[in-house]
């Protein structure tokens, strides 16, 4: 008995929530809320675009001279440098090495100079005197004895072997006068112009390798080149810092004092752009923020689109042309790398103006 009715009535159950399932899929889903209104143009004729904002010195992405391991970083987030601050130190055992190697060498060149320029010593001077008075009394006795020898009237008195050698003791005895005569002249006359003039380049050059090896020094140590504020910062003591360019910069730096907006305009609506022509942006998300923008220049080279917004429609095979705006920080909550909507006037185009080159070939 049961069965006979609980099947017609589960099927009749299953039919009424069938009907009304298909009931609630039919109704239409209502549109979600935005977040947030979205911004309205205050131009009837508008030229619209996405804008990046970026520090007035642009986002400076600090790099390493040479590769090495960090020892110290100087800066946090939200810091203020000046140009010249240091910033980060690698490590420099090795230099400092070098340094000590080739200081010693400039000192050693130095000697030696010093050596040259004062020459002769004072304590040199009575040897070498000495030496002269010595081969004066060796030639005087080579003299004398060659004297008795060719006073002699009988020849037979002194083997001929005999004169010969004292007529060549007293050449030999003349000829070490001379040679000491001369190396006192020598002595007295101090070092010569060459050999100081070698000695004082050894010394320049010394002290260009100690120079350069300061120098190698210095280059460990990254400094800000521009006044600004510390965006980001990506490196730690012991982290590896490579040399060259990086996927994430060591760190990030930028003048926050008046910020920038880059604005991408899209290459269709490029002829229309004016720099006179006012223009406004508003933070997004946040349409009641907005401010006004002044031009400060424009890049004329068209590039491909990199600031994607992420909008469904959005073309990523266009190219755009970048305009760059500024604008007072003051209290809106704004901060690089944020997103802002630009709209710009659009006022009557002027005709199209023909670049000088073209105007020149058409004269012709």
């Amino acid at each position: 008995m049961i069965r006979k009715y609980l099947l017609p009535v589960l099927a009749v159950a299953g039919l009424v929530f069938a009907i009304w399932m298909m009931k609630q899929a039919a109704k239409p889903v209502p549109a979600g809320k935005p977040v947030s209104d979205p911004p309205r143009s205050p131009f009837a004729n508008k030229i619209s675009g996405s804008g990046i904002v970026e520090a007035n010195t642009r986002n400076i992405s600090i790099g390493s001279h040479v590769p090495g391991i960090v020892t110290r970083v100087f800066i946090t987030v939200g810091k203020r440098v000046k140009p010249g601050d240091p910033l980060f130190t690698l490590d420099d055992r090795k230099q400092q090495a070098d340094l000590a190697v080739k200081e010693a060498a400039l000192k050693e060149a130095r000697a030696r100079l010093a050596k040259l320029k004062q020459a002769p010593r004072a304590e040199e001077l009575p040897p070498a005197l000495a030496r002269v008075k010595e081969a004066e009394a060796i030639l005087e006795d080579a003299r004398y004895q060659l004297q008795i020898t060719e006073k002699l009237k009988d020849a037979r008195a002194i083997a001929i072997d005999n004169v010969i050698k004292r007529q060549y003791a007293f050449e030999a005895a003349e000829a070490r006068l001379t040679q000491a005569k001369a190396d006192l002249k020598l002595l007295e006359a101090g070092s010569w112009k060459p050999d100081i003039d070698v000695a004082t380049a050894n010394v320049t050059a010394a002290e260009a390798e100690v120079q350069g090896a300061r120098v190698e020094i210095d280059r460990l140590t990254v400094r800000a080149p521009v006044e600004g504020d510390i965006l980001q910062v990506n490196v730690r003591p012991g982290e590896f810092a490579p040399g060259g360019p990086t996927p994430d910069p060591l760190i990030l730096l930028g003048n926050l004092d008046k910020l920038h907006v880059r604005v991408d305009i899209d290459e269709n609506d490029a002829w229309r752009f004016q720099r006179e022509a006012p223009a406004v942006a508003y933070i997004r998300g946040s349409p009641q923020f907005k401010t006004d923008l002044t031009f400060e220049y424009m890049e004329a080279y068209i590039v491909p689109k990199r600031s994607l917004t992420g909008d469904s429609t959005e073309r990523v095979d266009t190219r755009v042309m970048q305009v760059i705006y500024s604008f007072k920080r003051g209290k809106l909550p704004i901060y690089p790398g944020q997103l802002m909507d630009v709209y710009i006037d659009d006022r009557a185009p002027r005709p199209a103006q023909p670049f000088p080159a073209i105007e020149k070939e058409s004269k012709k």
